[in-house]
């Protein structure tokens, strides 16, 4: 079968990372495979922040775990040494498509180059808090931008998760 269709199939969320982190060359590897996803219109109205500062990756996993509600030190990122934040211009009608597509290209990426990723929820609330925006400020970005989703990636700890079945009665064909 074709590796892209193989990576497509085989691919899956992982919750359990090595603490060893991720070489930057396989990183820029996975935001070049992100800057490639289809937009609306050709427009790329996302963007992506990088982050493997330890310190502000658990002061985001932080500000993430407050917003949904688990207690202080749950990790939302299940312990993934990086991870690249998706955003898209919050004006874009497109913005959660397009930033989507970017989200699983930089997943079927990470997975190609032997690494473990999870698309974790709650960017679009951090980004609407002061905290989140400031912290847009400091990194220069400008505009509003809505937070789509953060890919938790790194080293696979323990075993691979299985294929799930997949449900039936999904494809409806019209011929």
């Amino acid at each position: 079968m074709n590796e892209v269709l193989e990576n497509i199939k085989n691919r899956r969320s992982v919750r359990k990372y090595k603490a060893e982190q991720v070489p930057q060359e396989l990183l820029d590897e996975i935001i070049k495979a992100g800057l490639y996803a289809a937009s609306g219109r050709g427009q790329q109205n996302t963007i992506m922040i990088q982050v493997t500062d330890k310190k502000l990756r658990d002061e985001i996993a932080e500000k993430n775990c407050e917003i949904g509600g688990w207690d202080k030190g749950f990790d939302p990122f299940y312990g993934a040494p990086a991870m690249i934040i998706v955003l898209a211009k919050q004006d874009w009608g497109n913005r959660v498509y397009d930033g989507s597509l970017v989200m699983g290209n930089l997943m079927l990426a990470a997975h190609a180059l032997g690494l473990g990723s999870c698309w974790i929820h709650r960017a679009k609330e951090e980004f609407e808090t002061d905290w989140g925006k400031s912290l847009l400020k400091k990194l220069g970005v400008e505009g509003q931008y809505e937070g789509i989703g953060h890919c938790a990636i790194g080293y696979v700890e323990g075993e691979y998760p299985p294929e799930p079945a997949r449900k039936a009665g999904r494809v409806f064909y019209v011929k």
